[in-house]
């Protein structure tokens, strides 16, 4: 049926990153897998298909006749666990994730059900005042915490490790990797390195547990079905780490939207589920402005999980660079 179908592609600024979309026979089994998995469920493919392809993945958008739409995505090998991923959250945290309609672990695909109106989208069509930033990081910080003991589980799905404790070291192996780095700007963070030792030796005794961290949390990364309820999605960029590292990206956006002083309503916000006995708040406002530095780490190893191009095999070292180098950045609390 797919072959029948009108095929729009998006490729935004990304017009030669490779994908295996290239590849008519992938297409063919991707549309073929996700028309029997339909099928499965008494669904057929029921109009035009709209691909968007990145170098990080590739996403399909497929009306079903008779029912909302389903996306369809395949990740590159170094996110392969995004689909079990959400699975097992969609076991752990109910009603916090979208919950799959099938997985292919070997192939890294998945198919999902349509989560309803981005957060961004919502954003944009209407005035939304800081409360549901505050709501969206109360409700993230929570299921973070809920999903803590699950952290050793999520690392077997294949979800990177950044443990606190182990920050140092990965710092070490970004830098020998990336080949875009200017000499200065190296020299400049080779000399950061026993600071950013000491930083993750503080957090770590701070007696938080290392958990899920999104790494990419923005406002296109969420759904809103209604006020004070968000839906979280696109795990790609995950890693096992310190938790308060998700905080930074989506406070920023919201800065940028509101101005710096929502910070510390933010900030208290998205720190209120981890308070407990023993544990001030000034404890919880360091450990956020330790990890919100040391956040630039997954965000610059995130840049290594795009498909594989033989012809440019450091193809995202200069994004990466560029995150590395926010390590130079005081936070702003």
């Amino acid at each position: 049926m797919h072959r029948a179908c009108s095929i729009v592609v998006d490729r935004s600024t990304y017009q030669y990153a490779p994908t295996p979309w290239e590849r008519e026979s992938w297409r063919d089994a991707a549309l073929a897998w996700v028309a029997d998995r339909l099928a499965e469920r008494g669904l057929r493919m029921g109009g035009d298909l709209a691909v968007r392809l990145r170098p990080w993945s590739v996403l399909v958008r497929v009306p079903v006749e008779g029912r909302d739409v389903v996306w369809f995505k395949a990740n590159p090998p170094a996110s392969a666990f995004e689909g079990p991923l959400t699975a097992a959250l969609a076991r752990w945290v109910p009603g916090h994730v979208l919950e799959p309609l099938a997985v292919d672990a070997q192939r890294a695909w998945v198919l999902l059900p349509d989560g309803g109106e981005l957060f961004r989208s919502v954003l944009s069509r209407a005035p939304v005042g800081p409360r549901a930033w505050e709501d969206l990081l109360r409700q993230y910080g929570s299921m973070q915490r809920a999903v803590s003991p699950h952290a050793r589980e999520i690392e077997r799905l294949g979800v990177p490790s950044a443990r606190t404790p182990d920050l140092p070291a990965a710092f070490d192996n970004l830098l020998a990797q990336n080949t875009a780095l200017r000499p200065e700007a190296r020299a400049r963070l080779e000399r950061l390195l026993p600071r950013l030792a000491d930083w993750s030796a503080e957090l770590a005794s701070a007696g938080i547990e290392d958990t899920l961290d999104h790494a990419d949390l923005h406002d296109g990364q969420l759904f809103r079905p209604a006020p004070g309820r968000c839906t979280f999605f696109d795990w790609g960029d995950a890693a096992v780490s310190h938790p308060f590292c998700s905080l930074r990206i989506p406070v920023e956006k919201a800065r940028a939207r509101y101005g710096p002083q929502v910070l510390p309503r933010l900030l208290d916000a998205y720190l209120e589920p981890w308070t407990a006995p023993g544990r001030t708040a000034a404890d919880l406002r360091r450990a956020a402005h330790l990890a919100w530095r040391l956040s630039a780490l997954g965000r610059a190893a995130a840049w290594g999980r795009t498909f594989p191009d033989p012809s440019a095999p450091a193809s995202g070292d200069e994004h990466s660079s560029e995150s590395l180098l926010e390590l130079l950045n005081e936070p702003p609390f």
